[in-house]
């Protein structure tokens, strides 16, 4: 296939040009763009030496994929001339996301949105990609009504800057010097910030309500009632959450082992004792979504507690995009595929 990153010099681009390799993705010819100031950069793929070219109205045509990681001005700007193009669009930013004409995919939770797409398919938000992995399988055993989650986030979904914000005030704070901050609104380092994005009229976040929408949307449950609470905590890559459930019929802690072992793209990691469970510093760099700490809510009848972590940068953006455009190679392009 004939591929296109746009945002190829940011942290999701890089990501995905690096996925695209590791997963012998089959690609014919790779178009990296960016910015003008990023134009003219040199990036590596398979080897080679890639000139970046700056992001225009024409970079699209002949491209068979174009994978957006650019930011939401950028996408909303450029990805109707990828489609008029002829790509297929796959979105990393939030712009398309509630969109109706639009899929909103994870591939072990919805495969079969992605095949109708009208040119567009849009990547959830990281910290729902992560949640839905984990609770399709209990959803399609026991149909979950109620979902509590509180979410630590790490710094890398901030960008660049927040990565070395927070290395900069570590080496301040052993050096006895004040923690300078511009990132977030106050130090990150020693520290948590209940807030990720910004506030609305409700009290609750941007981040926090994409959680609740875009859960809804996936898992095809409108009525599902979801509250998030999500927070930045000092880790350099990957998100962990704390998540409660309430089902409709009982699940008991064992049944739920069994059914995320089972569960694709979900590795548990369950063990009753001092480090038998995912932590993220372990899970960076993994494909998977790994699960812990699995066990009956003992304030109600029909609860579980679980929790939650996924590398953000490869499951929460980059990879789940590589994954639904090998999806979409499995059909013939007459079924909605790219073949």
């Amino acid at each position: 296939m004939k591929i296109a990153i746009a945002g190829a010099t940011g942290a999701v681009g890089t990501e995905l040009i690096e996925l695209l390799e590791i997963r012998k993705f089959p690609v014919s010819s790779l178009k990296l763009l960016a910015s003008a100031r990023s134009a003219g950069t040199m990036l590596l793929f398979r080897g080679e030496k890639i000139t970046v070219e700056e992001l225009t109205h024409d970079s699209f045509e002949g491209i068979d994929v174009a994978f957006f990681s650019a930011g939401g001005s950028r996408s909303l700007e450029f990805v109707p001339s990828a489609v008029k193009a002829g790509a297929v669009v796959i979105d990393n930013s939030s712009a398309f996301r509630m969109e109706d004409h639009v899929p909103l995919v994870v591939p072990e939770v919805n495969p079969e949105a992605a095949f109708t797409h009208q040119g567009l398919i849009a990547n959830p938000n990281c910290t729902t990609i992560q949640m839905v992995v984990a609770l399709n399988p209990l959803h399609q055993a026991a149909v979950i009504n109620r979902v509590v989650v509180s979410t630590y986030q790490a710094v890398s979904g901030s960008g660049a800057k927040a990565l070395e914000e927070l290395k900069d005030q570590t080496k301040a704070y052993a050096a006895g010097e004040p923690l300078k901050h511009e990132i977030y609104p106050c130090p990150i380092a020693f520290n948590v910030i209940p807030q990720v994005d910004v506030f609305l009229d409700d009290g609750y976040t941007k981040e926090e309500m994409k959680m609740v929408f875009e859960t809804r949307k996936i898992m095809s449950a409108p009525s599902m009632r979801v509250t998030a609470t999500c927070v930045r905590v000092p880790v350099f890559r990957s998100h962990s959450e704390s998540i409660n459930i309430e089902t409709e019929s009982k699940l008991t802690s064992a049944e739920a082992v069994a059914l995320l072992e089972s569960a694709p793209g979900v590795m548990v990691q369950n063990e009753l004792k001092p480090g038998g469970y995912p932590v993220p510093a372990e899970i960076s760099g993994k494909f998977d979504t790994y699960v812990g700490r699995i066990r009956e809510d003992i304030s109600c009848e029909n609860g579980l507690s679980l929790w939650v972590v996924a590398d953000q940068l490869y499951k929460g953006a980059a990879l789940n995009a590589v994954q639904i455009a090998e999806l979409l190679g499995t059909k013939p392009k007459a079924e909605g595929g790219l073949n």
